[in-house]
């Protein structure tokens, strides 16, 4: 892997086209990197059933979708660890890169923070799911160094929360709260309190991380483009490029299906457009 990732500075490059044994060779680079294994599990996993399967998720999954500097790997897991806690489908995946995580330099709290945002998208079962999942990941690490944050019950969560929002959505979130002032007054208010006063507002995790992992999630769900349209704002209004945005929809291709990578696609050269525009 090239200093770009490892010293967590993003930049354009992609690798030039190559053999499938160079992209396979280099798939594998990668997967041992963020899995810290010599032999990656998914390939004897699938040797009795579907080797194929696994040798195209270390060339493709990691050769390909993942093998450039348009994202650093601290990212890149940051948006996995949010996109599949989200779907709530893969456990045994979430766990993997939970580790992986951890292995690329994401801090134990960071990973906590990005469960607990997920609560806001996901709903709290996918959440707590995910927290349950991360346990077993610290505990397997005996030397790791964790202490939770506990931020007790704080007053004036509107206020923090309208701050929040401001800085993260500006006026397209106003929107959002204010298109249900006729029918559903208080779920507006607890998107405030709760979503940016409680969740947004917590130390441990950047703005500009929680905004990828909110993109990488509205993707992988597939179900709130209107929500995700917001959220590409957002990535861009706290320092994220055009190219993150494009990046980490196009990595949900691997996790969530090309589907779900292409509607996501479709909603960021809408934002783009409008902002163009203004």
């Amino acid at each position: 892997m090239n200093s770009a990732q490892n010293s967590g500075t993003a930049s354009a490059t992609t690798p030039a086209a190559t053999t499938a044994d160079e992209r396979f060779e280099r798939g594998l680079a990668l997967l041992r990197e963020i899995g810290g294994q010599e032999r990656p599990a998914v390939l004897d996993s699938t040797a009795d059933i579907a080797p194929d399967l696994g040798r195209m998720t270390v060339s493709f999954g990691y050769g390909e979708l993942l093998a450039n500097d348009r994202l650093t790997l601290k990212q890149r897991q940051v948006a996995t660890v949010a996109a599949l806690a989200a779907m709530g489908t893969a456990a045994a995946q979430l766990r993997f890169h939970i580790d992986g995580a951890l292995n690329v330099g994401v801090t134990p709290a960071e990973v906590v923070e990005v469960l607990i945002h997920t609560a806001g998208y996901a709903g709290f079962p996918a959440a707590l799911n995910g927290i349950a999942v991360a346990r077993e990941a610290f505990r397997d690490r005996p030397g790791l160094a964790f202490e939770p944050t506990e931020t007790g019950e704080r007053d004036q969560r509107y206020e923090r929360g309208l701050a929040k929002l401001a800085e993260v959505d500006g006026h397209a979130g106003d929107a959002v709260v204010a298109s249900l002032q006729d029918i559903a007054p208080d779920l507006g208010r607890y998107i405030i309190e709760f979503a940016f006063g409680d969740v947004y507002s917590r130390p441990g995790l950047d703005l500009k991380s929680r905004e990828l992992a909110t993109v990488a999630m509205c993707t992988a769900l597939g179900t709130a483009a209107p929500q995700l349209r917001v959220h590409i704002h957002g990535l861009l209004n706290v320092g994220g490029t055009r190219e993150e945005v494009v990046e980490v929809i196009t990595q949900m291709a691997g996790y969530a299906g090309f589907p779900a990578a292409l509607n996501g696609i479709a909603a960021a050269r809408e934002v783009f457009a409008e902002r163009a525009e203004a």
